[in-house]
């Protein structure tokens, strides 16, 4: 029998990382430009029963979060999807899944931080182009990448920080809205069913990026206590929040507007012009919580790979003095700040959303495997999910049903940027063994 938990021991890591820090990482993983626009994309085809759409989804999506709450109760290493793929199914999946995850999330940093640089210049021109976007750009960039390179304590901070500035104005949008609301939200008619699919696969990436509290286990607090009930108890709370948000952006959108409005006209309608600025600025912190979230978790990634000598030693260096994965984290940024600078972010991004449902699939039937490989005591201290398989395989089915929405272009680039992650690692696998 495999001690599961001592398989990759981050010895050099500290656990500064608590129950908040958790719930602040899923939180603004799960929570970035997204939610402003989504209530609109929702209600367009769904109407009134749109806010009970995020409840039935989160519902169904809970299944794929207690695996991986599950998961993460047998590990206290850093690595999240890449150590439960390698534990489960060697180093060669557990690098390429890890890689996969890792490039998604350099794109998705990339792609939001020009998104912010966007929503800034709406409110200021002077950062919509030229030197001032390319300045704010690179400002962020080295700026988050500097906080999390401090200290992890320092980017559990910036995430505190980033995600009460963002969420304070929704709330007060979400308490003054309330009162707009009316007996008319209850619906009266249900969509069709191929209606219903196709927005459901829209609601569920409103969930998706819980993940990220997994791979910095490394640095959590009695981590297989504390990741269950951190994962499963945020992701509630963001469904509740995103029906709240999206009841009331019915409420106060005139019905001819939902399906082109955004909860910065409903800030306007409820507080004025200013209601509009206020949101505006809601968004540009919500999208620097998720960049925040991206640089800390997935620097881990290849830290973990390195650790594991699935890439160069050099990923895997611990800074002395801030008891960070310091390497990793510069390398993340620097990439990041390429892809966002050269744009070259778009063509990569087509396949972020199928590389982390696919991530999802690996680390699901990665679950059989550990969990008869753990040793008893592991076993025994671990979390339990109730009828054997049965919520595996309904998390397992809805995954693959999303998958198989995934166009062939974002296969293609998958299978490249796959293939580009394989050399590396067949580099860095000779290299160990010339040593």
């Amino acid at each position: 029998m495999i001690k599961v938990r001592e398989t990759h021991p981050s010895t050099q890591l500290l656990r500064r990382i608590g129950g908040l820090g958790i719930a602040l990482i899923v939180l603004n993983s799960m929570i970035g430009a997204g939610i402003f626009a989504l209530p609109a994309k929702v209600a367009v085809t769904a109407g009134n029963f749109s806010p009970w759409l995020f409840i039935i989804v989160g519902l169904l999506f809970m299944s794929v979060v207690l695996t991986f709450a599950e998961l993460g109760s047998y590990f206290e290493d850093t690595g999240g999807p890449a150590l439960y793929a390698s534990t489960a199914f060697g180093n060669t999946i557990g690098f390429g899944t890890g890689w996969i995850l890792y490039i998604s999330r350099a794109t998705a940093f990339a792609a939001n931080v020009s998104l912010m640089a966007e929503f800034l210049g709406a409110l200021v021109p002077y950062f919509a182009a030229g030197l001032g976007r390319v300045g704010f750009i690179t400002s962020v960039s080295i700026l988050l990448t500097w906080a999390n390179y401090r200290g992890v304590r320092n980017g559990i901070q910036t995430l505190l920080v980033l995600s009460a500035l963002k969420l304070s104005p929704l709330l007060l949008l979400v308490l003054m809205g309330l009162g707009a609301v009316n007996a008319d939200l209850i619906p009266e008619q249900f969509p069709s069913l191929s209606e219903f699919g196709a927005v459901s696969l829209l609601v569920i990436y409103a969930f998706v990026g819980f993940e990220s509290a997994t791979i910095v286990s490394g640095e959590i607090d009695q981590p297989q206590k504390t990741i269950p009930w951190a994962l499963v108890s945020t992701v509630a709370v963001v469904a509740v929040f995103y029906f709240l948000l999206v009841t009331v952006y019915i409420a106060v959108i005139p019905a001819e507007d939902i399906g082109s409005g955004s909860l910065t006209d409903a800030g306007v309608v409820l507080f004025g012009t200013l209601g509009g600025v206020v949101i505006s600025c809601a968004a540009i912190f919500s999208i620097g919580g998720n960049l925040a979230a991206i640089l800390l978790a997935a620097s881990r990634i290849t830290f973990s790979m390195g650790e594991q000598k699935m890439l160069p030693r050099w990923f895997g260096v611990v800074h002395p003095r801030h008891a960070t994965p310091a390497n990793s984290i510069l390398a993340l940024g620097a990439l990041s700040l390429c892809f966002a600078l050269s744009g070259s972010f778009v063509v990569l991004a087509v396949a972020s959303s199928l590389t982390r449902l696919l991530t999802y699939i690996v680390c699901i039937a990665s679950l059989p495997s550990i969990r008869r490989r753990a040793d008893a005591l592991v076993r025994a201290q671990a979390l339990h999910l109730p009828g054997g398989y049965l919520i595996p395989a309904v998390a397992l089915l809805i995954c693959l049903w999303m998958v198989s929405y995934s166009p062939f272009d974002a296969w293609l680039i998958s299978a490249a940027t796959l293939l580009c992650g394989l050399v590396l690692y067949g580099v860095a696998r000779r290299t160990e063994a010339g040593e």
